[in-house]
């Protein structure tokens, strides 16, 4: 999918399970329970895999099942850190998990800015997110203490304007609304007109979107969290991540970009049952 040489799709198998220990949780509609910064979640087994991966839902832990390190947790283990291991020794530990926090975003921008070059016709703009794409990759490829001294903020503060552009020229013609950063918790926009919309860090959860044609419409960092894309066409989306697809429900109807894959907890395809015709019934005469 990047056509720079950057591995941007997670591989459990050849981390350490950093995302088990580095992040911290609080129990909510998340994750079942409390778990500070840098200790191992205790479904973390000794192979460095999780121990209830298939339950995760059910066992009341959907925020681990929509987390995309885009690539960064294998990086860190077997490129940053050369194979070592953060159980091994306390101070790698530390800096494990101090440079995944920079490591992490810094992938989460790579992704994005492969999909602007891959969408912005040849120019300016297409030369400028280039530019960016390069010395962010070669940021990714530092030393831990390069990394640590990274600014990540200002960084994806350069990457998000270049990023807003090569929407606005991908969505030119057919432009919707702005509702940038709009907060839609829980709204039943069924009927409102999104394609073209532009819903760069819109908060969506649990938002009712079935059977909404959104075209061309801008989801960078759009929270999707249970949002009902039951029937929505989403195939022509800008920015819009396999993550943010897990996050929310769906069904067999809803139309999703080529790149992408159909979450297996959304509603399975069912064949059409027959509606049974009524049965006749027999008119009897009333009695005077």
């Amino acid at each position: 999918m990047v056509d720079g040489g950057w591995d941007l799709q997670a591989d459990c198998s050849r981390c350490a399970g950093v995302c088990c220990v580095a992040p911290a949780f609080a129990a909510s509609a998340d994750f079942a329970i409390d778990k500070p910064a840098g200790r191992p979640c205790p479904n973390l087994r000794a192979d460095a895999r999780c121990g209830i991966h298939s339950e995760l839902r059910r066992r009341g832990f959907p925020g681990c099942t929509v987390f995309d390190c885009f690539g960064a947790g294998q990086h860190l283990t077997q490129g940053t850190f050369t194979g070592r291991d953060w159980r091994a020794d306390p101070d790698t530990a530390r800096r494990m998990f101090d440079t995944f926090a920079v490591l992490r975003p810094l992938h989460e921008l790579l992704w994005y800015l492969t999909e602007a070059v891959r969408i912005t016709p040849p120019g300016a703009l297409r030369d400028d997110l280039t530019a960016v794409l390069d010395e962010t990759g070669r940021l990714t490829d530092g030393t831990p203490d390069d990394l640590l001294a990274v600014d990540v903020d200002a960084h994806r503060g350069r990457v998000n304007r270049l990023l807003s552009r090569a929407g606005e020229r991908a969505r030119a013609g057919r432009a919707g609304p702005d509702r940038r950063g709009a907060t839609l918790i829980g709204v039943d926009l069924r009927r409102a007109t999104l394609t073209g919309a532009n819903l760069r860090g819109a908060v969506l959860v649990g938002a009712d979107l079935r059977g909404v044609r959104l075209g061309a419409a801008d989801l960078t960092g759009a929270d999707l969290r249970g949002a009902d894309l039951r029937g929505t066409d989403l195939g022509e989306c800008l920015f819009l991540h396999q993550s943010q697809l897990d996050a929310a429900r769906g069904d067999h109807r809803t139309v999703l970009p080529p790149a992408l894959h159909r979450p297996t907890h959304w509603s399975p395809s069912l064949p059409l049952t027959p509606v049974p015709r009524p049965t006749p019934r027999t008119r009897t005469r009333r009695s005077r």
